[in-house]
């Protein structure tokens, strides 16, 4: 049969695979039908959404209960359609609608569907047809484009269709390998808002792209950002005591598949995610990894008392978790749950993580609350989640990062024990616990850190995980590292709930008085904490991560649950890099340190010059078991690199409030012990070689020692 090769131009032609740019001449895309006075012809069925194809575009939609779907377009901005398509019967195969609609100009119009069905609210049934619904699978949100817009939005959302016009060159992703990776934690909007951050389009992701230089020279190789998919900020809007409250972390996805589009500098209008891209692009030019807090475990819908602008329509009682009278379950403590091992939507996620690596080249996923997405539809623990064995073995999702956040709101922790196929790792909240407690002094906690330090073998094993536990010791949920030795008590005030919101076990300790002080014997010990805080994360075996602004010693004012706060409590505020330069100091140091010693990151060899991989000490060497008084804590790391040779780090720590007299195991006699770090002093760098193996170790304090 002769064949005619289709060619479209070039940002036509990304929109399109192979099979459907190669057509028999005698199946031309012309109108089969005409439908309100548009051509119309079926569509392309497994192209799910609204693609830009030659000649117009095709629309795919799909629902499991509907009796009928229409095909709403509007001119841009506007309330109420100019054109009603219903999709004729016989356009529908299975559940799957799909028609191609002739001469759209993409720049022209915003798209909505209408879904008719049965309303049986008991069943999980509440078909709408009343309603104007967001394409699940939408590229582009409008409305959404001015951040803190109180003006009203109508009954709906409204989608775009989107050109992938973005070239990427030739340039690769970074494929960082896990044990060398370090994440910074950032908010896209917050990172840079405040004028103290210097740059041209501040809370953008222009702005974040100009301090792609500062992360460089901080050392981090991974950022990960706070939800970037497209979120309703006006959720929830409120205001309390004159400040104005908003859905500022953007954990409530409006549009799984739609960058937010008031984090750009300018409109990009049916070029939706090209600034994104930019930025991804920039990050990976400097070696630096872009990874994506996603959250999968529930959407901006909420409950029965909650919006209806997609999914509700749709499908109910596929997309969420319901009891059996037809309510939501609520293991997000959002209003819903994502019912995410139901075949549909576990394949739109798939879909959905596939895309954001080809579409926009991610490096890898944290997901918020992961252990809801291996629940089953009556909510309880699959021992083999579906959705998460698929996202181990995918072939496109083959090298990214797979982050586990490994508990949920409804009880389930799973730290440890999250179903991973060796691929996924996840957020060590134990590290986080251990760390804190033992920092600020608490007893028996000496032997638990030993483990967190040595990489939590007793939780992960000795080999099996190896790179399974993310450490941190801050994140976006609770405190600062500032806050962390500045205040025994959260101070959320200012979030208008009396103060009952945020964790109340947060393992802090305010270092002798609560909140802000000009003592300077306080503040030297605060930041001596830092130093020590961030010592041990750096000299940890895992992934480390640390929340932005720590490097500066940056400040929420106590506030530990700072989500609806899009103001100074949130924002970083960059005047503090030059008061606490010397806090950043040390965090360049202690990266640069941790790169240049992989005996930190991984096994390289047993028995090197005799010693074991690792091995823990007290106050004398060689102590197995630490006792419930201990508050000294000594981890050796030995190794052999082939460029170097033997590589040898011992990590001195004591959270009690005397100095301690320290012996160091021995070490070879062609090798002697040089201090190369003690937090004690403020500027951190003795580096001097030991006359003998004994120290003394001051209060509070960390010291580390390498065998040279």
């Amino acid at each position: 049969m002769d064949r005619e090769r289709i060619v479209p131009d070039r940002q036509d032609a990304e929109n399109l695979s192979i099979s459907q740019l190669v057509l028999p001449r005698t199946v031309h895309l012309i109108p089969l039908d005409n439908i309100d006075g548009f051509d119309v012809r079926p569509g392309f069925y497994e192209i799910n959404g609204a693609t830009a194809i030659p000649g117009g575009v095709n629309f795919t939609v799909y629902s499991h209960g509907a009796t009928s779907i229409e095909l709403l377009l509007f001119k841009r901005q506007a309330q109420e359609p100019f054109a009603i398509l219903p999709f004729p019967r016989h356009y529908r195969i299975g559940n799957v609608y799909s028609m191609i609609v002739f001469q759209l100009d993409i720049e022209e119009f915003e798209y909505a569907y209408r879904v008719d069905g049965p309303y049986e609210p008991e069943k999980g049934l509440i078909f709408d047809h009343t309603k104007y619904l967001l394409d699940p699978y939408a590229k582009a949100v409008t409305g959404q484009s001015r951040w803190g817009d109180t003006s009203p939005r109508g009954q709906h959302y409204k989608a775009r269709v989107v050109k992938d016009d973005f070239d990427w060159g030739s340039m690769g992703r970074p494929l960082i390998p896990m044990e060398d990776i370090i994440i910074y934690e950032l908010h896209v909007r917050g990172f840079t808002k405040d004028a103290s951050s210097g740059v041209k389009h501040p809370g953008t992701f222009s702005g974040l792209m100009q301090k792609i230089s500062y992360l460089k020279s901080l050392g981090v190789n991974a950022v990960e950002l706070m939800p970037i998919f497209e979120f309703d900020e006006m959720q929830d809007y409120r205001i309390h005591n004159g400040r104005e409250l908003c859905n500022y972390w953007g954990y409530s996805t409006v549009s799984f598949f739609s960058p937010n589009t008031s984090y750009t500098a300018s409109l990009e209008y049916n070029h939706e995610g090209n600034e994104l891209k930019k930025l991804i692009w920039a990050l990976h030019r400097e070696g630096i990894e872009v990874y994506l807090d996603v959250v999968f475990n529930h959407t901006a819908e909420g409950n029965e008392k909650g919006p209806f602008f997609s999914f509700k329509g749709f499908d109910n009682n596929i997309y969420y978790l319901l009891t059996p009278d037809g309510g939501y379950y609520n293991f997000s403590g959002c209003g819903n749950t994502l019912n995410c091992n139901h075949p549909i939507v576990h394949q739109m996620i798939l879909d959905c993580l596939r895309y954001w690596v080809t579409t926009y080249r991610v490096d890898g996923f944290r997901f918020d609350l992961a252990s809801i997405l291996g629940r089953n539809e009556d909510g309880s623990p699959m021992n083999k989640p579906p959705l998460l064995q698929a996202m181990a073995f995918d072939p496109i999702l083959g090298d990214v990062k797979l982050i586990a956040e490994a508990w949920d709101a409804g009880g389930l922790y799973q730290v440890g024990s999250f179903p991973a196929w060796n691929r996924w790792a996840e957020w060590n909240g134990r590290y986080r616990d251990d760390i804190r407690r033992y920092l600020k002094g608490d007893a028996c906690m000496a032997q638990a850190v030993a483990q967190r330090i040595a990489g939590s073998p007793d939780i992960y094993g000795p080999e099996d995980r190896e790179n399974a536990s993310v450490n941190f010791i801050t994140c976006h949920d609770g405190f600062t590292l500032w806050d962390l030795f500045s205040y025994s008590e959260k101070h959320n005030e200012q979030n208008g709930w009396n103060n009952t919101d945020g964790a109340n076990d947060n393992n802090s300790w305010n270092c002798g008085t609560e909140g802000e002080t000009d003592d300077p014997r306080i503040n030297s010990l605060r930041r001596r904490m830092v130093r020590n805080a961030f010592a041990l994360l750096m000299c940890s075996r895992g992934i480390p991560m640390f929340l932005a602004g720590d490097e500066f010693a940056n400040t929420q004012f106590g506030n530990n649950n700072a989500y609806c706060q899009d103001n100074i409590i949130s924002w970083l505020d960059w005047n503090l890099l030059e008061k606490n330069k010397g806090i950043f100091a040390f965090f360049q140091y202690m990266i640069r340190f941790r790169k240049e010693h992989r005996i930190l990151r991984t096994n390289v060899s047993n028995g090197a010059c005799g010693l074991p991989d690792v091995s823990f000490h007290g106050v004398e060497p060689w102590k197995e078991k630490f006792e419930d008084y201990d508050r000294y804590v000594g981890v050796l790391f030995a190794g052999w690199e082939r460029d170097t040779g033997p590589q040898v780090v011992y990590v001195a720590s004591n959270a009690y409030w005397e100095e301690l007299r320290v012996n160091l195991p021995d070490l070879p006699a062609s090798m002697c012990w040089e201090l190369i770090a003690d937090t004690f002093e403020e500027d951190f760098l003795p580096q001097r070689k030991l006359s003998g193996s004994t120290f003394t170790i001051r209060p509070r304090s960390v010291m580390v020692f390498v065998g040279r």
